[in-house]
């Protein structure tokens, strides 16, 4: 072999390792995101998420419709969202506090697989926050 075959070959190997979380991920692909009844879905939020992104967007799942435009989580998901998806041509505004109150963030179509990736001012994050939100297509 020669050395351009061999940095090559270590170059795509290289690439195959970092990227394998992303190309094995069980979050759903936000092109396809569709409810169990084959309905269009604007997000789907997920109450795990992991270091690994390939174990990202497991647990309980919930669904939000387009338009839909909420206050107040249920009890069980409130502050509980770990990682979440938003279908393309879509947008999520989530708010930390009920009644649309305190800090806000807009997630615009795709896969966010860690929420602690996603900053709340100088030394929060958006993991565990959700308290409301607005989806929109």
């Amino acid at each position: 072999m020669t050395t351009y075959t061999m940095r090559t070959l270590a170059a795509a190997l290289l690439c195959l390792v970092l990227c394998w979380d992303q190309l094995n991920a069980q979050c759903p692909d936000p092109a396809t995101l569709k409810g169990p009844d084959g309905g269009k879905v604007c997000a789907r939020m997920f109450k795990d998420s992991h270091y690994i992104y390939a174990q990202s967007c497991g647990g309980d799942s919930f669904d939000v419709a387009p338009g839909a435009d909420i206050p107040s989580m249920p009890y069980s998901w409130n502050n509980r969202v770990s990682s979440l998806v938003v279908a393309r041509f879509c947008s999520l505004s989530v708010w930390s506090r009920a009644k649309k109150e305190g800090k806000r963030w807009k997630f615009g179509a795709g896969v966010q697989y860690r929420l602690k990736e996603v900053p709340m001012g100088f030394f929060g994050n958006w993991d565990d926050e959700i308290s409301s939100y607005y989806c929109e297509c």
